[in-house]
């Protein structure tokens, strides 16, 4: 699934192909997941102008001239394309054609990646927002026994981070991810917090990088801990692996609070 970082890059480098562009229509493929009917998507969108792409939390959110929202969520395979003329890409959710006769199309193999228009607002603070800062998470994890890991994993918490990142932040910040929320002392707070916005804000650059015009699928190869071709840290740790749901990635360089 794409997070934080891949969406921040994906928004960048579509707010610079498709910002100013005018809709000419809006095509609905498979129509479970929108929450308006497609005529009025559809009424909605019509000949609006492009304002721009922008992430928010674990959503790609395409703003209109009039003020309208398209968030995309991409869900575990949903992918993005950019195309001229017709759409050939298989598996097509839905799609906006400009008056250039560019276009651009989400896709889900799955059929479960989310166009919603005009989403409400979420209460809980993007994972790089000042509002997502230690008093914010010194609450939030005080309030609570369960392991840290989940608690960065709560799109309710804590917006934008995912089962990779969460393990790069872990081992950055010297916590294991089995540690109880509640028992992590002030410092080390401070310290996940300053983790959470160094690797999310590295892992953008590093994925433009090397992939300067990516507006879909995931870059990993770079990472420290959560990366299945290594077998040590860059502090020379084994890289262990505890199976479940979600694999967690993390080391015994990690302090456990219990």
């Amino acid at each position: 699934m794409p997070e934080l970082p891949d969406l921040q890059a994906f928004s960048r480098n579509l707010d610079k192909k498709l910002a100013g562009k005018t809709v000419k229509e809006v095509i609905i493929h498979n129509a479970k997941k929108l929450n308006v009917s497609e005529k009025e998507l559809q009424a909605k969108l019509d000949k609006q102008k492009l304002k721009e792409v922008f992430r928010d939390g674990k959503e790609l959110h395409i703003k209109f001239s009039e003020g309208d929202v398209l968030a995309l969520h991409l869900m575990l395979h949903g992918k993005l394309f950019l195309f001229e003329g017709k759409n050939s890409n298989k598996y097509s959710i839905i799609e906006l054609v400009f008056t250039d006769d560019s276009g651009l199309v989400l896709t889900d193999f799955q059929g479960i990646a989310t166009p919603t228009l005009n989403p409400a607002k979420k209460e809980a603070p993007d994972a790089v927002d000042d509002k997502a800062g230690f008093a914010y998470l010194k609450e939030r994890l005080g309030k609570t026994k369960t392991n840290v890991k989940t608690v960065l994993l709560d799109q309710k918490i804590i917006r934008g981070i995912g089962n990779a990142y969460a393990d790069e932040i872990l081992w950055n910040a010297g916590i294991s991810p089995f540690s109880a929320s509640n028992k992590l002392p002030e410092d080390k707070i401070n310290d996940l917090v300053s983790s959470i916005r160094s690797v999310l804000k590295n892992a953008e650059k590093e994925i433009l990088k090397s992939n300067p015009d990516i507006i879909n699928g995931e870059v990993r190869d770079f990472m420290n801990i959560h990366n299945s071709k290594k077998k040590h840290s860059p502090k020379g740790a084994p890289i262990l692996i505890k199976e479940g749901t979600r694999k967690t990635y993390y080391t015994e360089e990690q302090t456990l609070y219990s």
